[in-house]
């Protein structure tokens, strides 16, 4: 057992890792120079190759207690707090809308400035680092985050995480170390998932490669039976696409399905912290609330409905990942590739796509969804969005 473990198919990655480990701890215990360890990182990859995993176990390493054997056992608490979320010198951020807020990076960049409680790192890992600059050219949270990299804490370690190196901005990226995962084998993923979830092995299988090796997508399609239904849903959209009218449909389709999964995602989760913070300020008493918490109940308000914009908007970007998976198994089929079908169990309609038209037009609707995506990104309403997609596809 490993803090590892979880990290499907990145070999490389892993060593490159625990080689920095081991000279973050030379460090920690000063017996050398801790050459191979640096302050700032950036981990890139595709959708799905674990980025967000990569970082989260790096910290464990970091942050491991077992002086016995390889930094990152997985056994002591440090690592299982580490992997859980609950570490008091690991921070995860994401942002709760659309983008990282500048408040929010400003007061991360004053928290990550304090000492490690217990003697060894301050790790916060930033998810979506490519969401840092936001619409606002003027409030770039980027600019804040960018003095604390430059001029780190001793024992501060900032992990940013992005789909590229292209996604993070020049000034950040020119000072962190790159570490680039891979895709992972759609067999790796069907084993893991078996492994550590106990999902049957032919459900494994199939979940795996019709997720494209998404790791997080190929367990909910393995372990929730509505995602297997919606999947299924999109993957008749191509098919019933024949009218202007059938186009409409389908777009107000696809966006009312995201926005019930967002609220089923959200609702339950916002009330009990509303209600938590209520009860922390006071509310019920025969004083009432006073102006500060009536303040932090509005801002919390807030947060929520960012949240909600952002879940909605992250499940509409699944299923339009779906539509692309598709048609690039009508492209594979047309050109006569010999690669594996991501969607084999709708292979009937994969043929009949791609007797349908000429490889060109394929791949002008793969266009056409990637560009929804671009348009759902820049914020976009996501019914124009999806409308222009689905008559581009008819």
């Amino acid at each position: 057992m490993s803090v590892w473990d979880d990290l499907v198919g990145q070999e490389r990655v892993v060593d490159q890792l625990a080689a920095a480990a081991r000279a973050a701890r030379e460090v920690v215990a000063g017996t050398g120079p801790g050459l191979g360890m640096t302050h700032a990182w950036v981990f890139t990859g595709p959708p799905g190759s674990g980025r967000s995993t990569a970082a989260r176990s790096f910290a464990a390493a970091l942050q491991c207690s077992d002086g016995q054997g390889e930094p990152g056992c997985g056994r002591c608490h440090a690592c299982q707090t580490a992997l859980g979320g609950t570490h008091p010198d690991v921070r995860v951020v994401r942002p709760a809308g659309l983008h990282h807020l500048t408040d929010d990076i400003r007061t991360l960049v004053r928290q990550a400035a304090l000492s490690p409680s217990d003697g060894r790192w301050q790790v916060v890992i930033i998810e979506d680092a490519d969401r840092l600059e936001g619409p606002d050219l003027a409030w770039r949270p980027a600019n804040s985050l960018l003095k604390a990299i430059e001029e780190p804490s001793p024992r501060t370690v900032w992990v940013l995480c992005a789909p590229s190196l292209e996604d993070v901005i020049a000034t950040i990226r020119s000072r962190c170390r790159s570490v680039a995962l891979r895709t992972p084998p759609a067999q790796a993923v069907a084993e893991v998932l078996v492994r550590r979830d106990g999902i049957d092995q032919a459900m494994a299988s199939f979940a795996a490669r019709a997720a494209q090796s998404h790791v997080g997508r190929a367990r909910r399609l393995a372990t929730d039976e509505a995602s297997r239904l919606r999947r299924a849903e999109i993957m008749k959209m191509p098919g019933q696409m024949v009218s202007v009218g059938a186009c409409l449909t389908a777009a107000a389709n696809l966006v009312d399905a995201a926005e019930e999964e967002a609220g089923v995602a959200t609702v339950a989760r916002d009330a009990a912290e509303t209600e938590r913070l209520a009860l922390a300020l006071g509310q019920g008493s025969s004083k009432g609330l006073d102006a500060s918490s009536r303040a932090q109940l509005k801002d919390l308000d807030k947060q929520h409905k960012r949240r909600a914009t952002r879940t909605h908007r992250d499940i509409l970007d699944l299923a339009l990942l779906e539509l692309v998976a598709f048609y690039r198994d009508v492209l594979s089929i047309q050109l006569g590739a010999r690669v594996e079908l991501a969607n084999v169990d709708v292979e009937t309609a994969l043929l009949a796509a791609a007797r349908s038209c000429h490889p060109e037009r394929t791949l002008q609707r793969i266009e056409s969804v990637l560009a929804c995506r671009a348009a759902l990104a820049s914020n976009v309403a996501p019914l124009l969005a999806a409308e222009a997609m689905t008559l581009s596809l008819r």
